[in-house]
C-alpha cells in the first residue's frame, strides 16, 4: 500500500525527479528502510496512456518540456543577449517532463562508460579552451553498480563481443534484441574494414523479465512511452517498487521552486506547487536532488538566499557551468533492397573501435556508431538531404525511406565553464519563476571529431554495399538531450559542486545525483552511468544515514 506523508510531517528523504537517478535513489532508499516523497513535476501516465503519435510527441511536446509553459532562451557566449526559444522548435535544454523523466521516451542505449572517461585529463593534458579533469573515481569502482543497471533494471545485450569492452563481473541477464538489417549490414561494412561490431546493448527487455513483457518490436521507441512496458523505464521498474516498501510516496504534478535552509546551513524541506498549482512546503531530514542537468542547477540557483546569495551549493560558482550534450551526426546509406527500419528498436549493432580519443588525430574526442532507423516518417519527411526538398527529387527521397539506414556517430563534448545553465533576469515560465538561459558554443574539437567519426560511417555505408550515401551537416549546437555536468563531482570543493558521494560540498544534507554530477560527457549514451552512480550514491547516502552523518 502506498503512504501519504502530510507536508508537516519530516520525512528522512524528499527525491526531487523521478527518472534516471531520481527513481534508483528513492527506491534503493525505500527498500533501506527510510521514509522517502519523490516530488515529479510531470503527471504519472500508466502504460495505456501510451501512443503511437508522431505530431504528438514529436511536434506538441507530448513528454517533453513545453515552451508555452517553460520557456527558455539560448545564446552563444555570454557576451550575447539571449534569444527566446519560441514554440515550434526545440527547446535548446529538453527533457521529458513525466514520471519515469527521460527513461519513459528513451532509445535505450546503455552502453557503459570505459576506464579512459574517468581519466582523460591525467592521460591526455590540459586541453586549451576546456576544464577537462579526472573524475574522483575510476570505472572498477562503478563497475560493480554497472553491473547492478544491467541486473535491476534489465539490459539486453551480449559480454565478451569486442576487444575493448570494459571489464564486467556478470554478463547481461537477457540476451541482445534480434539483429535489423541495419545491424547485418553495419556488422558487414565494419568488418570488410577490419572494425569489430557487437550486439548493442538495450535497456529494452528481449524477453519477459521481472513482471515485464518483451519486445513487441513496435518501432517506436526514441522519443515515445512504451506501452508494452518493455523498455525499462523507471516508471516501470524502479517506483513501483519503492512503492512497494509501503514507505515511499510519489507526488506528481509537483513542481518544486525552492529548497530550504535553516539558520545552520542545512536543507530543512521544499517548496513546491501541486497540480493547482497551490503552494505547499514538504519538511525533510535530508534532500536528494535528481532534476536533470538542466532543472538540477536552476533550482540550486532559485533556491538562493541571504545566507547563501549565490544559490545553494555554489561556493565554487560552477553551479550550471560545464554544460555537455554530446556530439552526434548522422550518415545515410541507401540500399538496393528494402530494409524497413521502422520496426523494432533503434539499434542492434555498435561499433567502438573509435572510442578512445588519439593525439595522433590532431584533435580531441572519441566515439560509437551505431546502426539505427534514424528519424520516423514524419520527421523523415520534412529533413531530406539538401537539393532534394522539392519537386521530382523530393518524392525520390521520400520512396527511399524503406531502403535507407542510419549509421550514427556518437561522441564526446568537452566541459566548457562558459556552457551554462543560468536564470534569465527577463523571461519567467507559467507559474512567474525565472526560465532557463542557456549558454551553449561547442569546443572546435568536438565538431571537429564529429566529422571524423561521421566520415568512418560513412565509409561503413560504402562498405556495405549502399547505393547513396548522404550525411547531416555537422554543425553548432543549439539544442541538447543529454544535459550533463552542470554540479560536476570532485574531491576539491573549489573546483567541483559534490564530492565522489554525490554530497554538496557545502550543506551536509543536501545531494545531488543526476547527468549534473558527470565530470566528462562520455560518448554519446550517458544514462547507464547515471543510472550506475545513483545506485552507488544511494549506498553511501543509507549508510551515512544509519551512520548519523546527515
Amino acid at each position: 500500500m502506498t503512504r501519504r506523508y502530510r507536508d508537516s510531517e519530516p520525512v528522512d528523504f524528499v527525491v526531487i525527479g523521478s527518472g534516471a537517478a531520481g527513481g534508483v535513489i528513492a527506491r534503493e532508499l525505500a527498500q533501506a528502510g527510510f521514509g522517502v516523497v519523490v516530488m515529479e513535476q510531470g503527471p504519472r501516465r500508466a502504460a495505456q496512456d501510451f501512443e503511437h503519435d508522431e505530431l504528438k510527441y514529436w511536434f506538441n511536446y507530448g513528454l517533453t518540456n513545453n515552451p508555452d509553459q517553460n520557456p527558455q532562451s539560448f545564446r552563444k557566449t555570454p557576451d550575447e543577449d539571449a534569444v527566446q526559444r519560441r514554440a515550434g522548435a526545440l527547446l535548446p535544454l529538453t527533457y521529458a517532463r513525466t514520471v519515469g523523466g527521460s527513461t519513459a521516451h528513451f532509445t535505450g542505449n546503455y552502453w557503459r562508460f570505459h576506464d579512459v572517461d574517468f581519466r582523460e585529463r591525467s592521460l591526455l593534458g590540459a586541453i586549451p579552451g576546456a576544464s577537462l579533469e579526472d573524475w574522483p573515481i575510476d570505472y572498477a569502482e562503478l563497475e560493480p553498480y554497472y553491473s547492478k543497471v544491467d541486473w535491476e533494471i534489465g539490459v539486453s545485450g551480449l559480454a565478451g563481443t569486442h576487444p575493448n569492452e570494459p571489464a564486467r563481473s556478470r554478463p547481461y541477464p537477457m540476451p541482445p534484441l534480434p539483429v535489423k538489417s541495419s545491424g547485418v549490414l553495419l556488422e558487414r561494412g565494419a568488418r570488410r574494414l577490419g572494425l569489430h561490431p557487437f550486439p548493442a546493448p538495450l535497456a529494452i527487455a528481449s524477453q519477459p523479465y521481472r513482471g515485464r513483457a518483451g519486445c513487441i518490436h513496435c518501432g517506436f521507441c526514441m522519443g515515445f512511452g512504451c506501452e508494452a512496458q518493455a523498455k525499462a523505464s523507471t516508471l516501470y521498474t524502479m517506483i513501483p517498487e519503492a512503492e512497494a516498501t509501503g514507505r515511499c510516496e510519489l507526488r506528481a504534478d509537483s513542481y518544486v521552486f525552492r529548497i530550504a535552509t535553516s539558520p545552520r546551513g542545512r536543507v530543512t524541506g521544499v517548496h513546491y506547487y501541486d497540480r493547482e498549482r497551490r503552494e505547499h512546503v514538504q519538511k525533510a531530514r535530508a534532500i536528494v536532488v535528481c532534476a536533470n542537468g538542466a532543472e538540477t542547477p536552476r533550482l540550486l540557483l532559485m533556491s538562493a538566499n541571504a545566507q547563501f546569495p549565490d544559490g545553494l551549493a555554489n561556493s565554487s560558482g560552477l553551479v550550471g557551468k560545464h554544460l555537455m550534450f554530446n556530439q552526434n551526426a548522422g550518415s545515410f546509406g541507401v540500399f538496393e533492397h528494402e530494409l524497413n527500419e521502422y520496426k523494432s528498436v533503434q539499434a542492434t549493432r555498435v561499433v567502438h573501435d573509435f572510442y578512445d580519443s588519439d593525439p595522433k588525430r590532431g584533435f580531441y574526442g572519441g566515439g560509437g556508431i551505431d546502426a539505427r532507423i534514424g528519424p520516423n516518417p514524419a520527421l523523415w519527411a520534412l529533413n531530406g538531404p539538401p537539393g532534394r526538398q522539392w519537386g521530382t527529387a523530393y518524392k525520390a527521397y521520400l520512396r527511399s525511406f524503406p531502403r535507407t539506414m542510419m549509421a550514427g556517430a556518437h561522441s564526446t563534448s568537452l566541459p566548457v565553464e562558459a556552457n551554462s545553465v543560468s536564470l534569465d533576469p527577463a523571461l519567467k515560465d507559467a507559474w512567474g519563476l525565472p526560465a532557463m538561459r542557456c549558454t551553449y558554443k561547442d569546443h572546435p574539437d568536438d565538431l571537429k571529431f564529429s566529422a571524423w567519426l561521421q566520415q568512418r560511417a560513412s565509409e561503413i555505408l560504402e562498405a556495405a554495399g549502399a547505393q547513396q550515401i548522404w550525411r547531416q551537416n555537422v554543425g553548432e549546437s543549439t539544442f541538447g538531450v543529454h544535459l550533463l555536468g552542470t554540479c560536476r563531482m570532485g574531491d576539491d570543493p573549489r573546483r567541483s559542486v559534490v564530492d565522489r558521494y554525490h554530497r554538496t560540498h557545502d550543506v551536509p544534507n543536501l545531494f545531488l545525483c543526476d547527468g549534473s554530477s558527470l565530470v566528462t560527457s562520455g560518448r554519446g549514451q550517458p544514462t547507464m552511468t547515471i543510472q550506475a552512480l545513483a545506485f552507488r550514491a544511494a549506498e553511501h547516502i543509507a549508510a551515512q544515514a544509519r551512520r548519523h552523518e546527515i
